[in-house]
């Protein structure tokens, strides 16, 4: 699950990223660097000894999947090693990762990592970490059956450098026996979502349709309003531009609906919110884990309450996009002696139905989200199936936002979230939302263009 987590220091924001590793189902992620690497050169790997033990790193959550692997095919030979998977704001990878580099050994054959921005280092160098699966590891059929898009974060050039577990697509998630109880319709644009936002301010105070204060509010409205916050342009090059009109105009919507009441500047997972608004959620637009994750486990939302409709679009723009919030990855390493044998677990891990179908998260390849949604919905929990919308979200991921070494969400809990809790404006934060993402992107090495 990237998962993309809270970096913030305090340990409600700690709580909210390992929720976030359980989460996602979602598709079509932006090219991490797209034209921004030479055409794909052949992979030559290590000497090969058939056989031999495989190295493999994974978070708690996918160490059983490992484990029945190994059961399910007991010739293989499997050492595991439970490690954070880069949660919370680790980078427990890389940093050994670079440790094995000088040492010249140690490297895992199979790393999970909750996020899928860590492609950005573990495809860099001469000797990259990650081996290029596209090149003779993975048939290209099996490739082929992940959902549009869900490897474009793990392409860099031509060559595909990871494989998605799973996905977290942003989809409007609504409470439909309040929508019945007050007599409304579920939106279908922004300026619909704002009016009934403004409406529901003035007829049932207290009543939330979105939150902008969790570390991930960026990836829900900003990368969905198709704003481009970041956009890599080349190797080491991102356009940031908060002043677009694309920007400006859901600043401005947010704005609005903290000012009447209902958008809060709180987290979904901070203990009050859970206390004093759990139940008074009419709608709020998150990614796909939020039905069991946020609204099942955290708010214990009674069954037969909670559904899902389709991204929300701008009513000028012409099509809608969402954005994505979670979605792991697992590496195989170029370094592996048994090469074989890693691609076939990674390849069993991400597209075993029987794996993947009870996983606490919704996989990335396309046959077994199938079955998982079905699972959900025999679940009985949902007010209505939430397949529909989860498959047409899928695809409508906007393509411009790009994965970077950088976090968003890091950037925006400790600049924005503060001080809008200090009575600021979305709308007056953004020059210096910017400016915070400027110094960050050039810290690591990123030219940044205005």
């Amino acid at each position: 699950m990237r998962i993309p987590t809270s970096r913030r220091a305090p340990a409600l924001a700690a709580l909210a990223a390992s929720l976030l590793v359980l989460a996602a189902c979602g598709s079509a992620d932006p090219d991490p660097a797209a034209g921004a690497s030479p055409r794909a050169t052949a992979f030559t790997p290590v000497e090969q000894v058939p056989g031999s033990e495989l190295l493999v790193w994974a978070d708690a959550t996918r160490v059983p999947g490992v484990e029945a692997y190994q059961k399910a095919h007991p010739d293989v030979k499997i050492k595991i090693v439970t490690y954070s998977g880069d949660a919370n704001g680790a980078n427990d990878l890389q940093t050994k990762v670079q440790l094995f580099d000088r040492s010249g050994s140690g490297w895992p054959d199979v790393a999970f990592n909750v996020n899928y921005n860590a492609v950005t280092w573990a495809s860099e160098g001469a000797k990259p970490y990650a081996a290029p699966v596209n090149q003779g590891l993975i048939d290209k059929s099996v490739l082929d059956g992940f959902a549009d898009g869900a490897l474009a974060p793990c392409t860099v050039g031509e060559n595909v450098y990871c494989v998605r577990n799973d996905l977290a697509q942003v989809v409007l998630w609504y409470n439909k026996k309040l929508f019945d109880d007050f007599g409304y319709e579920v939106p279908t644009t922004w300026e619909e979502y704002q009016a009934l936002g403004e409406r529901v301010a003035k007829e049932h105070p207290g009543y939330l349709v979105g939150t902008a204060g969790d570390p991930w509010t960026p990836e829900v409205y900003f990368w969905a309003g198709q704003c481009p916050a970041s956009t890599v342009t080349g190797a080491k090059a991102v356009t940031v531009n908060l002043n677009d009109p694309k920007c400006t105009r859901m600043a401005t919507l947010l704005d609005k609906l903290i000012a009447a009441g209902s958008v809060s500047k709180d987290t979904v997972f901070a203990s009050g919110f859970i206390k004093d608004h759990a139940d008074k959620v009419l709608m709020m637009p998150g990614p796909s884990w939020y039905g069991q994750v946020l609204f099942n486990s955290t708010f214990k939302t009674p069954k037969g309450q909670i559904a899902a409709a389709p991204p929300l679009k701008f009513e000028a723009d012409q099509a809608a996009f969402t954005g994505n919030v979670g979605g792991g990855v697992w590496f195989i390493s170029a370094h592996s002696k048994n090469l074989k044998a890693a691609a076939d677990l990674v390849t069993w891990m991400t597209t075993s139905t029987d794996y993947q179908a009870t996983a606490g998260t919704c996989p990335a390849y396309k046959e077994a989200a199938t079955a998982w949604l079905k699972g959900q919905q025999d679940t009985g929990y949902f007010a209505e199936d939430v397949a529909p919308a989860f498959t047409e979200a899928a695809g409508k991921v906007w393509p411009g936002w790009s994965a970077t070494r950088y976090s968003h969400e890091a950037i925006y809990a400790s600049t924005v979230v503060p001080a809008l809790n200090d009575g600021k404006t979305l709308t007056s934060l953004l020059g210096t939302w910017q400016t915070a993402i400027e110094n960050k992107a050039t810290s690591l090495g990123y030219t940044v263009n205005p």
